[in-house]
């Protein structure tokens, strides 16, 4: 198995990890930084703003669906080197925007950006690469994604405060074409037959032996496939959710500082969680029951939010660690399922079609749970919707 450091393979590894750190800071952790500061500059509604974020999401969705089919005809480099030039002309044109209509002009190609350099296409970096040991690959490439938000969160506050919007956005728009453009270039247009060298050798898994999947609209009636697009679709609609109230659920208990302090102790405890069990799982393991397990803990840890809520900052402290471990295994943990459950020929569509359907679903959660807390008077009715959706999430995957 090539798992030394010269191996290529972890080579790129290293640059999917980078270019996680992109997409992931602009298209995922972007949005909701891109809706205070235009706000605050022209004054629009939340809600209009809102709107354009949505469609940021659904459109990516849409497009993500189609991935297996674009990758196929363009080849990951090329996909990459779109993806980076659509999220640099979208990022543009949310900042310099000057009437409403731009930004959901700049949905468009921030959307689509997103859906060519996001999870399916990690996925497919990687898959040429490492089979036994894709497990570990995936963890450390999507450790970039949650050090996105760690990097990119505060970045972007910094270069909002002192240059503006719009050169903030620009400066970065062209840091994303460098970075993505080099990065693919370099590392991505190679493959393990180009250089002549081995792949990471086979794991053994339950695929070698199961049939294709059937084409088309047909997969929506395999059974496999639907319970684990169910499960993971309501676990990402809870969580998101979950995140996007959460600062202000624990605020009044522990204050602003405190409560920022406690989602960067999430993000980092995602990083934790997620290395962990992509290294330390074993490579006959059951993959979809560990994606159930990891379900549990997080409704445990949502249930130890509720009953901390407003009485106990030490709880709110655990149950944040407790949800925090489990944050990072959403992403990578559909493909490893992936990878042991169908053929290789198969994998990139479910992956694809799987986070699809999650991002459709979270992108109105954060909504529909805003709508529920105003309706009930109370954040903890966010709270016990959460832990009720990752409760069914982990039915679903416990069931073969």
């Amino acid at each position: 198995m090539r798992t030394e450091p010269t191996y290529f393979g972890w080579r790129v590894v290293w640059a999917a990890f980078t270019i996680a750190i992109f997409a992931w800071g602009i298209g995922f952790y972007g949005p909701g930084i891109f809706l205070e500061a235009l706000h605050d500059r022209h004054g629009w509604s939340v809600s209009l703003i809102s709107a354009a974020i949505t469609t940021h999401f659904l459109l990516g969705a849409l497009l993500v669906a189609r991935f297996p089919a674009v990758e196929a005809r363009l080849g990951i480099t090329r996909v990459v080197l779109l993806g980076a030039t659509l999220t640099a002309a979208g990022l543009v044109g949310w900042s310099s925007a000057t009437q409403p209509w731009h930004i959901f002009v700049a949905s468009v190609f921030s959307g689509a950006g997103w859906a060519l350099t996001s999870g399916a296409s990690i996925n497919a970096m990687l898959t040429p690469w490492f089979d036994g040991r894709r497990p570990a690959a995936l963890a450390l490439a999507f450790n970039g994604a949650s050090m996105g938000g760690v990097v990119f969160a505060p970045l972007w506050a910094l270069l909002i405060t002192q240059w503006g919007f719009p050169a903030a956005g620009a400066a970065v728009a062209i840091a994303t074409l460098a970075v993505m453009v080099t990065l693919a270039l370099l590392f991505l247009r190679h493959t393990p037959q180009g250089l002549g060298i081995l792949p990471d050798l086979p794991a053994p898994r339950a695929a070698a032996e199961a049939p294709s999947l059937p084409p088309g609209r047909a997969i929506w009636r395999v059974p496999s496939f639907l319970r684990l697009c169910a499960g993971f679709s309501l676990g990402a609609a809870a969580l998101v959710g979950l995140l996007a109230h959460l600062f202000s659920l624990i605020s009044p208990t522990l204050g602003a500082f405190g409560a920022g302090l406690a989602l960067s102790l999430i993000t980092l405890c995602a990083v934790a969680g997620r290395t962990l069990l992509g290294w330390a799982l074993p490579v006959g393991a059951d993959r979809r029951r560990a994606g159930a397990w990891n379900f549990a803990l997080q409704t445990l840890g949502t249930l130890i939010l509720l009953a901390a809520l407003d009485v106990s900052a030490p709880l709110l402290l655990l149950g944040c660690v407790v949800v925090g471990l489990t944050v990072g295994n959403m992403l990578s943990l559909p493909p490893m399922i992936a990878q042991a459950e169908f053929t290789r020929a198969d994998v990139g569509r479910v992956v694809a079609l799987v986070t699809a359907v999650n991002q459709a679903t979270y992108a109105l959660t954060p909504g529909a749970f805003g709508l529920l807390r105003d309706l009930t008077g109370s954040g903890a009715a966010v709270l016990v919707a959460a832990a009720l959706l990752q409760a069914c999430s982990t039915l679903i995957l416990f069931r073969r």
